[in-house]
């Protein structure tokens, strides 16, 4: 969604515009924003948007390309003014879009610089590393829970049940009735 207000904060368009994550979408916004400078006579232009999720990035960077002035405004400002606005901390995509306007015109923005191509890939892989080390956390919390439950005495024979003994014994012997079935002598060979 976009909008677009002055300097003053007063809008200038008639409705909000709904454009897609996309270069016809990019295309479409680029077009709107040149017809809202013509219409206004504005020389320059501010594109303000807020860096939640990953929508905004293609967006950021397109239009950094494109030598246009990217700015953004923090989330938290965003809600604060939310709020303020209408009394109403009701979440909608052209209300948030008029708040970010808003919000820009009144200066409380900070720039996009658009980062070198090494440090994206670096944050990517940062990013993805976070969450495949919180993926396993929970996967090893799991298995220790079900440890706990279904076979309560398994940590007093292994201490850490990730060592090569526990798991071969894990996969060979999954629950204590396998492991009751068994004689002493079988145990051993096994």
């Amino acid at each position: 969604m976009a909008q677009a207000t002055n300097f003053r904060g007063i809008v200038l368009s008639n409705r909000h515009l709904s454009f897609s994550n996309t270069i016809e979408g990019f295309d479409k916004l680029q077009c709107w924003i040149e017809g809202i400078q013509q219409k206004h006579r504005l020389n320059r232009v501010i594109i303000g948007m807020e860096p939640t999720g990953h929508y905004w990035w293609n967006l950021a960077n397109w239009l950094t390309n494109k030598d246009s002035n990217v700015v953004l405004v923090n989330p938290a400002t965003t809600k604060r003014n939310k709020e303020n606005r209408d009394n109403s901390p009701s979440k909608s995509d052209p209300k948030d879009a008029l708040v970010i306007a808003n919000i820009v015109s009144r200066g409380y923005y900070y720039e996009h610089t658009r980062q070198a191509q090494e440090f994206q890939r670096l944050r990517t892989l940062m990013s993805d590393r976070e969450f495949w080390v919180a993926y396993s956390v929970r996967l090893q919390n799991r298995i220790i829970r079900w440890l706990d439950i279904r076979f309560p005495e398994y940590t007093s024979v292994f201490k850490d049940w990730t060592c090569k003994r526990s798991m071969a014994t894990l996969k060979e012997l999954p629950l204590p009735q396998d492991l009751a079935s068994r004689s002493i002598t079988e145990m051993i060979t096994t």
